[in-house]
């Protein structure tokens, strides 16, 4: 029986989105670096556990350059009509101001994406982490993230989740609808943090994962400090992928958290979805830091549903049988 061990790519690839096309496994993250102007690396593998590096895959926009102060993080695939369509986080100012999704367009899932020279929000000062998905009739639809500086009930200040309809892959209708805000202890982010003008104790849920089970769109998402222990992964549930989203029966109903057995894992958290090789299984990837956090690297796990509910052994820090 083959087997596994996380972390299943050593360097740096912090959240992690995988894209399997005609049984090959492309894997898109956050790093460091760049080559040739090109930004955000690419993994292949026809296993999940083997990862042969390909280079990085976008083409920024004119003017965005990183050698301007420009960062590029937290990219996700889609593939429509036989083109790749990658949307992505970027911006050059302080956290919290001027950060954009834009998207960019490839023939091929390894690129070259060629950025399609438009912001996917206009006018919204902060969107961050997009997430497109496919529901059960076919409409695309994109999850991403903006800021809450209203509290509501028991939902928290600070970051939350949206959702809206794409009409094309590069055109959204401008009608988000509010899929989870951050509403535990465990989804803060910082206290007393300067945003705004103002000062908040901020709370965070980002880096929305959906899947369709059962009738039902189950959209995961990452909460807390993405830097700190408490970061990890839950989920709400709703019956059409628009919403309206519900919590899980009985309050937080953790997917990913640092446990005791995670060993040298630490803050589990921004996650993709994808299958086992031969189809039977579901996979989470998602990365997680080293013990001294020098660097978020790619891990995968299994995800078995037991009575309706998502459940993972992960994080596992030791041997495990490989995806089938």
């Amino acid at each position: 029986m083959s087997t596994y061990r996380n972390p299943v790519y050593p360097e740096i690839f912090a959240d992690p989105f995988v894209l399997r096309h005609d049984g090959v496994y492309y894997a898109y993250g956050t790093a460091p670096g760049a080559a040739g102007g090109r930004q955000i690396p690419v993994l292949r593998s026809t296993d999940l556990v083997n990862w042969e590096a390909l280079g990085h895959a976008l083409v920024p926009a004119a003017g965005m350059e990183a050698e301007q102060g420009y960062h590029f993080w937290a990219p996700e695939v889609a593939s429509h009509d036989g083109r790749f369509y990658m949307y992505y986080s970027s911006g050059n100012a302080p956290e919290g101001t001027d950060q954009k999704l834009r998207v960019a367009v490839a023939d091929h899932p390894a690129g070259p994406f060629l950025d399609a020279g438009k912001v996917l929000v206009p006018g919204q000062p902060f969107s961050i982490d997009a997430h497109p998905f496919r529901d059960d009739e076919g409409q695309w639809w994109l999850f991403y993230c903006v800021d809450f500086l209203e509290a509501s009930h028991d939902e928290r200040i600070g970051t939350g989740i949206v959702v809206d309809k794409l009409l094309d892959m590069t055109t959204l209708a401008g009608e988000p609808r509010v899929v989870v805000r951050p509403h535990q202890d465990w989804h803060v982010f910082r206290k007393d943090r300067p945003m705004y003008g103002s000062v908040y104790d901020w709370h965070t849920v980002e880096g929305a994962a959906v899947l369709y089970r059962d009738s039902h769109y189950y959209c995961f998402y990452s909460g807390g400090a993405w830097e700190k222990e408490n970061y990890g992964v839950s989920y709400v549930v709703a019956r059409h992928a628009e919403g309206p989203y519900r919590r899980p029966e009985g309050g937080h109903e953790a997917l990913l958290m640092r446990t005791p057995s995670s060993g040298e894992l630490l803050g589990p958290g921004h996650n993709s979805f994808t299958v086992s090789p031969d189809g039977s299984e579901d996979w989470i990837v998602y990365h997680a830091w080293d013990p001294a956090r020098t660097a978020r690297r790619m891990c995968i796990d299994r995800v078995d549903w037991v009575e309706g509910k998502p459940v993972t052994m992960g994080p596992t820090w030791t041997e495990q049988p490989a995806p089938k």
